[in-house]
């Protein structure tokens, strides 16, 4: 027999009765019935009951054993009375006799309990998150991711892809976020980057004649850290494809993503990728407010100002007098109560804003009215406009956000959000999604009047040069990202590969010839040997995984992610480096204040 185990605790049923057998495996939970103790037994594949009285020969050790402890066992296996079966349990309808024991690693005093759904601190949690992954759910999560990137991998292959490998230690390059530095041991003075995508590199294997690439990669970004983006590392499905265009990447992807949300969503539905909508993004910006929206939620935000300006209300019809400035509606089916629209406005107030205006219809049995202090203040001819055009009626609200649409967008989007989440408009069990299109290459610093990009900074602007002769800010680019209930799943573009048009584009954001050539010199040298028109991708594995195991927090699925403040509490990092270290690298740490 083996030396640990002859079957896993999720092996064993009545075709095994009668038969000696060996299993190993964490004690879950201990039940002494009157002398007899019963054991549930765990390991990675499930959960076998074993028990023992005093008739067993190794009653004395099994008394002493407490729970987590990692225990071999070998027993009979016995069939348990009708009344007793677990149906929960794959071995619920037997359990094991213990006539030997042997412990292959005792338990302290546990930081956290395994058995059981108690909550702990997230300090707590990540710092034995070794034993927090012992849980349950957990397993299921890890499990999960791992099957995900195997489903991942074979999808990619069977469309023709191959996986190759791209450098970790590599050049600084810009991706909309802070590198990692690492120094040169070998180079004082000089340092290199981990990556933040393989952007540049994925583009290289283009221009090397490589039809199709893959990888699922990882990536490193010194960002600050929120509940769905870890402030470290993430990992992410890279793709390039040659000779495509923006549709043929869509039509490449978007299978991949819907078969492994269909294989792992557990029945939820996942519409047609060909009816996937293609939205432009100033369209996303006004109807959802967002560039990700959640397109479960069937509200759409409205431009109204028409029927404000020169109204009553003289905080909207003054604002609308400012160039630039318009009034949003928030429609809000089945919000139409005064308590309910005062509870919105609570919390407007809490995010920050004065309030947000509102409008409600109500039956006054000899009609329809339009109630609240909006309505009050613009009349009701004005309000019997606003109700039309935004299709409302009776029991229906509406909400009002003005301004420059840069300072209230993120909130109007917010807001729609919560009155979906309030009034039940969105459908649990339902993946929708969306690709947002052209998006503006460029955006202007409201303080500086300086030109940036505003998203990838080597996507190919739709036009190409002649594109970029004009104004900048409204030039857009073929890019593209693909939302699903309200997170951004892909981002991608078709690459600018024409040196003059990548030198052209650089220049408006700021960047010299000098600069382009020293910082992207292997991009832009290559762009002069027939480089071919290509695009691509990246998905992000760990908010893919995040949907499918639907918790909110990517820290849940991810094996060993930092905290909020990017410490690693169990390998006890970032920690100072000693004076050789630093002796090597010829650095020294200025003290901070």
């Amino acid at each position: 027999m083996h030396a640990y185990r002859s079957h896993t605790c999720a092996d064993l049923t009545k075709d095994q009765v009668g038969d000696t057998v060996r299993l190993a495996g964490w004690v879950h939970r201990i039940r002494d019935h009157g002398g007899v103790l019963f054991i549930d037994l765990r390991d990675h594949f499930g959960m076998t009951q074993v028990l023992c009285d005093p008739d067993s020969p190794v009653f004395a050790q099994v008394e002493k054993v407490r729970s987590e402890w990692c225990i071999r066992i070998d027993g009979t296996v016995k069939a348990r009375a009708e009344s007793l079966v677990n149906p929960k349990l794959p071995t619920g309808e037997i359990e094991v006799y213990i006539r030997d024991i042997e412990v292959l690693g005792e338990a302290q005093e546990l930081p956290l309990i395994v058995f059981g759904d108690q909550e702990y601190p997230e300090e707590t949690r990540l710092k034995y998150r070794y034993l927090d992954l012992r849980r349950e759910a957990m397993q299921k999560s890890m499990t999960l991711r791992s099957d995900v990137v195997a489903s991942i991998r074979r999808r990619m292959w069977d469309k023709g892809f191959r996986e190759y490998q791209t450098p970790i230690i590599t050049a600084s390059s810009p991706e909309g976020a802070r590198d990692f530095l690492v120094p040169s041991r070998l180079h004082p003075g000089k340092f290199y980057a981990l990556p933040q995508a393989p952007q540049q590199f994925k583009q290289l294997i283009m221009v090397s004649g490589f039809d199709k690439y893959f990888q699922i990669a990882p990536c490193f970004r010194d960002e600050d850290p929120r509940a769905d983006r870890s402030p470290t590392d993430f990992y992410q499905l890279d793709m390039e494809m040659s000779f495509v265009e923006q549709q043929d990447v869509f039509d490449t992807i978007s299978p991949v993503i819907a078969g492994v949300f269909e294989e792992f969503g557990e029945g939820k539905t996942v519409d047609d990728p060909a009816s996937w909508p293609q939205i432009p993004y100033a369209e996303a910006a006004l109807k959802y407010g967002t560039d990700k929206p959640d397109l479960r939620n069937p509200i759409e935000m409205q431009v109204v100002s028409e029927h404000f300006a020169g109204s009553g209300f003289a905080i909207f019809a003054k604002l609308l007098e400012q160039d630039g400035t318009e009034i949003r509606a928030i429609p809000a089916p089945g919000g139409g109560s005064r308590k309910f629209c005062d509870r919105m406005n609570a919390w407007a107030q809490k995010e920050g804003l004065p309030g947000m205006g509102y409008i409600f219809w109500r039956d006054q049995g000899n009609g329809m009215e339009a109630a609240g202090p909006l309505a009050k203040n613009i009349g009701p001819e004005r309000t019997e406009a606003i109700r039309e055009q935004l299709g409302l009626g009776v029991g229906d609200a509406a909400f009002f956000l003005g301004g420059k649409p840069a300072s209230f967008q993120r909130i109007a989007g917010k807001a729609r959000d919560v009155l979906g989440e309030e009034l039940k408009l969105i459908d649990p069990n339902r993946f929708a999604f969306a690709w947002i299109v052209d998006f503006p290459i460029y955006e202007k610093d409201e303080e500086t009047g300086e030109v940036d990009f505003e998203h990838n900074p080597f996507s190919m602007p739709q036009g190409g040069m002649e594109a970029l002769q004009g104004d900048p800010l409204k030039v857009l680019g073929y890019q593209y990202d693909l939302a699903c209930n309200g997170y951004e799943l892909v981002s991608g573009a078709i690459r600018n590969h024409k040196p003059e048009v990548m030198l052209k584009a650089f220049e408006i954001a700021g960047y010299g010839e000098d600069e382009v050539k020293n910082r992207f010199g292997a991009l832009y040298n290559a762009f002069h040997y027939g480089a071919p028109p290509h695009g691509g991708c990246a998905a992000g594995i760990d908010r893919m995984v995040m949907l499918l195991a639907e918790t909110a927090n990517i820290r849940e699925v991810i094996m060993f992610p930092m905290n909020q403040r990017a410490e690693d509490l169990m390998m006890n990092a970032p920690s100072e480096p000693s004076s050789d270290q630093l002796m090597e690298l010829a650095l020294r740490v200025i003290p901070q204040d």
